[in-house]
């Protein structure tokens, strides 16, 4: 059909490193994003194509397409005439996207999902979250205060100062202006913009415009659904009217409270795929199960509670529970993340802290420093030493637990919005693994398709997945090397937009094979040979220190060994760690 993609034979992957096997040698597939690539790179050009259907382009070329149908340029003869100057200088989204076929050329640890004294239940400065941060091993991080009156009167102006600071502070740390979004019918979701001249005028619009709490729309209202759908297409409109460069929103703790159906979830990915792109694999407060003497003796997770008015019937209850640290949603082989990726749609995950008010810490807010006093000014007083170590507090600092690796072309803000657009991303929790990478690749060639990638190939070729795995060497941050015991792939049908879009169920998913890696130390590879491709399927993969597993919410049949319901009161998180990576898809065609 005139859209394949070749594979770049001319490089080698960097074996020594285990978690940047870029190649390395400035390829320019990370384009420069003041002067953008005066050539159509394949992914424009298929989408441009008005000739294929919709249904043959790759998750990305649908992103590129959708973009163009958004912008006004496809819909007629005229599109094939548009040049790629002329593109990529119109719309800067052009240059976030990944060539496919080439690697991260670096990976990238943050976090998404980070609180401070600007949230009614926070009580951090910027630059404390950020120094942790930095210092437990993040790259990136996202501030994102909750959105309220309060907020949005005040806090999203105050906070912004504070980020100024800590950017020009820690300079080797990338330090994003975000908001935590009370979605209207729906739980909380990160919105955060690419920083420049109107990030704090777009989130404040945003929030006044958009947010369930300020605008009073938390009921399980179709107008109040709609107006979420609209908050989305808002910030894409910003993003094509170059207010920002850049945006993004993902949904955090998804399962927590059973509110966010499944057709509020495809709602939210088709209303931009450019925006919104994924959900919180595993939520934060990942100390909260601590058991009681050490911890709060609470729900992993937070993940403690039962089902509201405004609950989804149709999730169970052991739905509103963390599994092995991950949400539902994602743990469950065959269930709501495999049935969106069954559809052929982009929706990744990430891991974050949650960070409020952290474990085994000692400051405290200050004397006078209450509800009254943060409504009045927008804000807590600085937290002060408080001597004596809070046990109950359920948060780890960013970094200190939980990681979302994004794979980059640079070292930059947009590269890292790059990365989480286009899925290039794996998350772990206790530094479980060095790294991680996989990808697939038709059988007998060197180089295939990455993390968040589609593997245009002949029908009837054979093709494999190949996993590289760099063990860990270095204590975590509860001063122990973790062991990876085993890894798991995954595969499932890629089946099409679904008619029933409350389903949860992808019947056609499961595990396909399990790999014993205890001993494994170094770079090792797995390769697991996939067949001939003769329908699309997808593959992802996850990883298991091995501790705590039963058979998946699904069955033995489906899931043989995935990670058990975790223990309200009694869930010690360094003694059940997972890695989880987002998925490829494998795309046969004629």
């Amino acid at each position: 059909m005139g859209h394949s993609h070749a594979h770049p034979h001319d490089h080698e992957p960097d074996h020594e490193h285990g978690q940047g096997h870029g190649h390395g040698h400035g390829h320019g597939h990370g384009h420069d994003h003041h002067h953008p690539n005066t050539e159509l790179d394949a992914a424009t050009a298929a989408a441009l194509d008005e000739s294929i259907p919709d249904s043959e382009l790759s998750p990305t070329e649908m992103s590129r397409r959708g973009l163009l149908r958004s912008a006004g340029i496809l819909g007629g003869t005229a599109a094939l005439a548009v040049s790629g100057a002329q593109f990529a200088a119109a719309h800067k989204p052009e240059n976030f996207v990944f060539e496919q076929g080439k690697r991260p050329n670096v990976w990238l640890a943050g976090d998404h999902h980070i609180h401070t004294q600007m949230s009614s239940d926070g009580m951090y400065r910027v630059i404390d979250q950020a120094r942790h941060a930095a210092a437990f091993g993040l790259d990136w991080l996202v501030i994102t205060d909750h959105g309220s009156a309060t907020h949005a009167r005040i806090g999203v102006d105050l906070v912004n100062p504070q980020i100024k600071a800590a950017r020009s502070e820690l300079t080797d740390t990338l330090i994003f202006q975000g908001l935590e979004w009370n979605i209207p019918a729906a739980e909380h979701g990160t919105v955060f913009v690419a920083p420049g001249s109107r990030e704090v005028e777009v989130l404040k619009q945003f929030e006044n415009s958009y947010d369930g709490s300020v605008k009073n729309a938390g009921a399980n209202t179709p107008v109040n659904e709609a107006l979420a759908v609209s908050g989305i297409q808002w910030l894409g409109q910003q993003v094509d009217r170059r207010r920002v460069q850049d945006a993004l929103f993902l949904a955090n703790h998804p399962a927590r409270n059973g509110i966010d159906s499944p057709h509020e979830i495809r709602n939210w990915r088709d209303a931009d795929p450019r925006i919104a792109v994924g959900f919180e694999g595993a939520p934060g407060h990942q100390a909260a199960g601590l058991p009681k003497g050490i911890g709060a003796a609470s729900a992993r997770g937070f993940y403690g509670n039962t089902p509201g008015a405004n609950s989804f019937p149709g999730y169970p209850a052991e739905s509103y529970r963390t599994w092995g640290g991950f949400d539902w949603m994602t743990a469950t082989v065959g269930g709501l993340w495999d049935s969106l990726l069954a559809e052929g749609k982009p929706w990744w995950i990430s891991a974050n802290s949650d960070s409020h008010v952290n474990w085994n810490e000692t400051s405290r807010r200050p004397d006078g420093s209450d509800q009254a006093q943060s409504d009045r000014d927008g804000r807590y007083m600085d937290p002060v030493y408080g001597n004596t170590v809070n046990q109950t507090a359920g948060d780890f600092w960013p970094g200190f637990y939980s990681r979302t690796h994004v794979g980059a072309s640079r070292r930059d803000y947009l590269s890292v919005m790059e990365g989480l657009r286009n899925g290039r991303m794996w998350v772990d929790h206790g530094a479980l693994v060095k790294g991680v990478e996989v990808e697939v690749r038709e059988s007998g060639q060197r180089y295939g398709e990455p993390l968040g990638g589609a593997l245009h190939v002949r029908r009837g070729r054979s093709v494999e997945l190949v996993v590289r795995i760099t063990a860990q060497t270095m204590p975590n941050w509860a001063n122990f090397v973790p062991t990876l015991n085993r890894v798991d792939a995954i595969r499932g049908s890629v089946k099409g937009t679904v008619s029933d879009r409350d389903t949860f169920r992808a019947p056609d998913t499961k595990v396909v094979r399990q790999w014993d890696t205890s001993g494994k130390r170094g770079t090792f590879e797995l390769v697991l040979p996939l067949g001939k491709a003769e329908e699309p399927f997808y593959v992802r993969v996850r990883g298991t220190d091995g501790n705590r597993s039963q058979a998946g919410y699904l069955g033995a049949a489906i899931d043989p060994k995935g990670p058990q319901l975790d223990v309200v009161g009694d869930a010690d998180p360094w003694a059940d760690l997972w890695f989880y990576t987002n998925p490829i898809w494998i795309l046969p065609k004629q």
